[in-house]
């Protein structure tokens, strides 16, 4: 069991992480997280948009949708693109040695990427994510509000702590511009929200969580090998 700082006054302390010790060698191993990055402007993106949707119910599978914004000059303005999502895309090229960023791409687990409209090749690659050896850090919600990380491996250059929120409905967005003008698209856990709450090397730490932004979000940790590594482990927020 890996130690926390003893961030929390000796009382709250043994009541948040006693319930933890007691179950970390029954602790279930992390999700695979497969991003779509997408947009309501992409033609190709449909049956991408829809095999995710098919992913997010595999409980051994964290789906998210990042909306990007760079095709908006087309005629349609994204709904859900942020910037952000964007530049998050970028990180992963970088890493993955992708020569520029496109859409339906689809990266599993910070590992390995390949494009969204190749569905066989998605589930391959999940499979074998699946399958990988994962040593990821204890997390967890304190009482206090923020955001525990334990101790642990850590990949050269360190690793960064990012908070998601992600809208778990499925929403229907008809754009009435560009290529998909008049044709309802359709989204599945829709990324609105991601803050980088900081870096982590491997010793006890904990973090801040900014406020939600709306209602009716879902929120997840992932800590991830730095500018775009690999994903070392996961921390969902359960249901109230």
């Amino acid at each position: 069991m890996r130690r926390f700082l003893p961030l929390l006054a000796p009382v709250l302390a043994v009541l948040a992480f006693a319930p933890l010790s007691a179950m970390a060698a029954q602790a279930p191993k992390p999700p695979v997280v497969v991003e779509l990055f997408t947009a309501q402007g992409c033609s190709s993106c449909r049956a991408a948009n829809t095999h995710l949707a098919e992913l997010a119910d595999d409980p051994g599978v964290l789906a998210l949708t990042f909306a990007v914004d760079y095709w908006d000059y087309l005629g349609w303005r994204d709904t859900f693109a942020q910037p952000v999502f964007a530049e998050r895309q970028k990180a992963y090229a970088r890493k993955l040695a992708v020569r520029e960023v496109y859409t339906p791409q689809v990266v599993i687990d910070g590992r390995y990427q390949t494009g969204g409209v190749r569905a066989d090749k998605v589930d391959a690659l999940v499979a074998e994510a699946a399958k990988a050896p994962r040593n990821a850090p204890d997390m967890l919600f304190m009482l206090n509000g923020r955001i525990a990380v334990g101790s642990g491996p850590v990949p050269r250059g360190g690793a960064d702590v990012w908070l998601i929120r992600y809208d778990p409905r499925a929403v229907e967005i008809t754009p009435k511009k560009g290529d998909n003008r008049g044709e309802a698209v359709v989204h599945k856990n829709v990324v609105r929200q991601v803050a980088r709450l900081g870096s982590w090397y491997g010793r006890p730490s904990a973090y801040k969580p900014p406020k939600a932004i709306e209602d009716g979000l879902k929120t997840v940790v992932i800590v991830q090998g730095a500018k775009g590594g690999r994903i070392l482990g996961v921390l969902a927020e359960k249901a109230s």
